[in-house]
């Protein structure tokens, strides 16, 4: 092991470090895998008063959605706004050429809401956090 190079925590990533690990594995995908053609996706559902009360954001790429992150407010659940950002999300990823969607969901979340709308369990993580699991799930779009 070279001494010249050191290896040191870094409390904000996203600010530098994130950037940088990012594109050097993307630029090494893309040498073994050709272009992923990238793109974040984000719906936000917002409140008369423009408060964020919910969304999604996601990725995609390769021919796939991966949903990273969806959330809806405790008070507005059940009453569709679920759905909508999920449809969005899918079409909007569909009109990008994904023909796949994957995410993950833990099992005091939102398992049930996933699986109504096609998802299929592809994997799971006993345990995860303790006394939980943690689901992988997999649509054809």
């Amino acid at each position: 092991m070279d001494d010249k190079y050191h290896i040191v925590k870094v409390d904000n990533p996203e600010e530098s470090a994130w950037g940088i690990i990012g594109r050097g594995v993307g630029d090494f995908n893309k040498q073994q895998a050709g272009d992923n053609k990238f793109k974040r996706l984000c719906f936000v559902l917002h409140a008369p008063d423009q408060e964020i009360v919910g969304g999604v954001i996601a990725e995609s790429y390769w021919d796939w959605l991966y949903i990273d992150l969806l959330w809806v407010k405790d008070e507005l659940r059940g009453l569709g706004y679920g759905h909508r950002i999920l449809t969005l999300v899918e079409q909007e990823a569909r009109q990008l050429g994904a023909k796949n969607a994957y995410m993950d969901t833990f099992s005091f979340q939102a398992l049930d809401f996933y699986k109504q709308h096609g998802y299929q369990v592809f994997g799971e993580l006993n345990d995860f956090p303790p006394g939980h699991q943690r689901y992988f799930l997999k649509k054809y779009l």
